[in-house]
């Protein structure tokens, strides 16, 4: 007698490890729930120019992304960005001044993944609600007049923000991603790509050749449906240096490095440096040892040093996120560690007062 055949008739073969499917806002009705104003528009398309025309050496100010490593509190974002838009003022003659409003996190392992994924702090995964502060947010930052710059992880993201923002950052661990590298090449802004974690800057002068040619790619359109992008390359892809591999690069020797290769390699050989990470050593009371080397070698007239990154919130250094975001000190990092808000107004003082020497 033949063995029973096992009923696979209703045994699930697709989404086998997926616990739940939720549906999403789609960008077009995000869009239309909260606008962009006129004043919005205006920072966002001049501080995009500004940038372009500094890649290029037509505007000789230095470019400064500064900010907190991410940003989890709203309330605090909002102070600190009315704080830099009045130091933004004060020095806009020498220094193209943008805030860094950083909402995804990549993680080694595991951890809180920035802001548009985990809003609540407390592992809920409020997407839809992380997108609309987010953009709230950006929108508020834009008013007061201040430029954002943003790493974009999640090739979604775009859709949801990308208006809101003049720069970009691809990171150190997806810089050598192709779908991060797709991405850049349809986005609306100059796009920095970082040099891998061991500190290889082939990884990045690759994503820059890369992300200047067209591409299709697998994506959503502003309704939230599945469609081929299709873009046309961004040309304002640039390097940044933010050490790795346990070596700094900032010192005149590695940007000389980075600048040959970079001209070798037929891309923008514009260097902007990053003072935290292998820069700093992990060491956020380190950032201005980067930052016054870089200031000085741009005083003594190297402008290929076209742009630097401080990461800085209200208050210095870090806190675990922990099981009680109400406890949280205000206006300090619950990532990698910042400098204070009174560090960061003296070295950009100093910065702008040492480049009109």
């Amino acid at each position: 007698m033949a063995a029973d055949k096992t009923d696979t008739a209703h045994q699930p073969i697709s989404n086998v490890h997926v616990a739940r499917v939720e549906s999403l806002v789609s960008p077009v009705d995000l869009h239309t729930q909260m606008k962009i104003s006129e004043k919005v528009f205006e920072t966002v398309t001049e501080g995009r120019t500004a940038i372009e025309n500094i890649l290029k050496g037509e505007d000789d100010r230095l470019l400064v992304i500064v900010g907190p490593c991410s940003i989890h509190d709203e309330k605090a974002a909002l102070e600190y960005a009315e704080k830099l838009a009045a130091l933004r003022d004060r020095v806009s003659d020498r220094l193209e001044i943008v805030m860094r409003a950083y909402f995804e996190k990549p993680r080694t392992t595991l951890g809180w993944k920035g802001l548009i994924n985990d809003p609540h702090l407390n592992g809920s995964f409020d997407i839809q609600t992380g997108l609309t502060i987010a953009r709230r947010l950006l929108i508020g930052i834009n008013e007061l007049g201040l430029p954002v710059g943003t790493e974009m992880l999640d090739p979604i993201t775009p859709q949801y923000i990308d208006d809101l923002v003049a720069w970009t950052a691809i990171g150190a661990r997806t810089t050598e991603s192709q779908t991060h590298r797709q991405m850049a090449s349809g986005l609306s802004t100059p796009v920095g790509f970082k040099n891998s974690t061991t500190g290889d800057l082939q990884v990045a002068i690759d994503a820059m050749l890369s992300a200047r040619s067209p591409h299709a790619f697998l994506g959503i359109d502003a309704k939230g449906s599945a469609a081929v992008i299709q873009t046309a390359g961004n040309p304002w892809g640039h390097v940044i240096l933010r050490g790795g591999g346990g070596n700094s690069n900032f010192h005149p020797e590695a940007i000389d490095h980075a600048v040959e290769s970079l001209s070798a390699a037929g891309v923008c050989d514009a260097i902007m440096v990053d003072c935290s990470h292998a820069n700093s050593g992990k060491k956020h009371e380190n950032q201005q040892i980067a930052w016054k080397s870089v200031i000085e070698q741009r005083a003594a007239g190297n402008h290929k040093l076209v742009g630097m990154m401080l990461e800085s919130h209200l208050v210095a250094g870090n806190q675990k996120l922990g099981n009680h975001p109400a406890q949280l000190t205000y206006g300090q990092s619950i990532t990698d560690a910042c400098i204070g808000w009174e560090e960061t107004d003296q070295l950009i003082t100093w910065a702008h007062d040492r480049l009109g020497a």
